[in-house]
């Protein structure tokens, strides 16, 4: 059996309040495609797919952040069967002008809906509709984040910094991370937990297992009180609302509430001693509450705390993790 690699991507604009694909239909094939091809030597799957997207529809492409899927499957070609996989990310377009290579004749752009009735391969059917979720949560987050760094205009009290620190991570993950606020390295670097807390935090996810890049990070409050001071009952109060959509949004399996005011704000509890070390369900989703790392530097003796806590997170998600792998075997027209 021959063994191939290629990479590509879904690449999509937004008209108003619709998202369109473009879609390519290659010579000799009635059947449309999406922009990829083989992962060349010395190429990585992102520079393949960067460069097959600018061969074949002139654009230049940057992905949304955290998304990767795949699909394999096998064929047939001149008697030679071959087992293919494919990696492909998503592209948001920054220009409608498309200039298709000489592999093709024709593309269109298209609703999600009708891309799954144009697109005949049941590889690509197989992952559209989370590429769908994922753009939906990407364009979600990206309109909440314009509209809450613009909080500090609408305040005349306003005492944070007006540096936005967006949250960070994958938009379709099994744990949430929720701190107080950003410290001084997080409203310069506009990162959250990238300071002492956060260092402490990265080593005690890698030493339970837990890897960063699958977890998405942020605060009840996303903008620097000054002095390090705890934000006010009000400061809170006005961020609410914000944290609230972005958890709608995200829709993770786990919240790790990271000291008291994370607590206070998503579950109203006051008390991170009375309540550590177990799960709070609440709207579908599963709540640990535990220490801030700021805590542990602290009092660096409640540290095995803050790691029993996660390490009782990592047993969780490996009780209930579910592989959701794409594997199709016979790659051809859908019937």
């Amino acid at each position: 059996m021959k063994f191939e690699y290629s990479a590509g991507a879904f690449v999509y604009r937004k008209r108003a309040s619709s998202i369109e694909l473009l879609l390519l239909k290659r010579k000799g094939s009635d059947a449309y495609d999406l922009p990829k091809g083989h992962i060349e030597k010395g190429e990585n799957a992102v520079q393949a797919a960067v460069r097959e997207i600018k061969e074949e529809t002139g654009l230049d492409a940057t992905f949304l952040p955290y998304f990767q899927t795949s699909t394999h499957y096998i064929f047939t070609r001149k008697k030679v069967r071959i087992s293919k996989s494919v990696k492909f990310f998503i592209s948001r377009a920054q220009s409608n002008k498309v200039t298709i290579s000489n592999e093709h004749k024709g593309y269109t752009w298209c609703g999600i809906d009708k891309a799954a009735a144009l697109l005949k391969y049941k590889d690509l059917l197989g992952i559209l509709t989370p590429v769908k979720d994922y753009i939906g949560r990407y364009e979600a987050i990206q309109k909440l984040n314009n509209e809450y760094t613009q909080l500090p205009r609408a305040v005349e009290t306003w005492e944070l910094s007006k540096n936005f620190v967006p949250g960070e991570g994958p938009l379709n993950p099994d744990i949430m991370l929720i701190g107080q606020a950003p410290g001084a390295n997080e409203d310069i670097q506009r990162r959250p937990f990238v300071g002492r807390s956060g260092q402490l935090l990265d080593r005690l996810l890698k030493e339970t297992k837990i890897n960063r890049k699958n977890v998405y990070i942020t605060s009840v409050v996303q903008f620097f009180p000054f002095k390090n001071r705890e934000p006010s009952k009000d400061e809170v109060t006005l961020c609410k609302p914000f944290i609230e959509r972005q958890i709608s949004i995200i829709k993770p399996r786990y919240i790790v509430l990271l000291g008291r005011i994370a607590a206070r704000a998503i579950l109203e509890e006051d008390s991170v001693s009375e309540n550590r070390g177990r799960i709070i369900e609440k709207n579908g989703i599963r709540h640990i509450i535990t220490l801030h790392p700021s805590a542990v530097l602290r009092f660096p003796k409640n540290e095995s705390i803050l790691k029993n806590d996660l390490s009782m997170l990592a047993e969780e998600l490996k009780k209930d993790k579910k592989e959701n792998v794409n594997i199709i075997k016979d790659h051809g027209p859908v019937a």
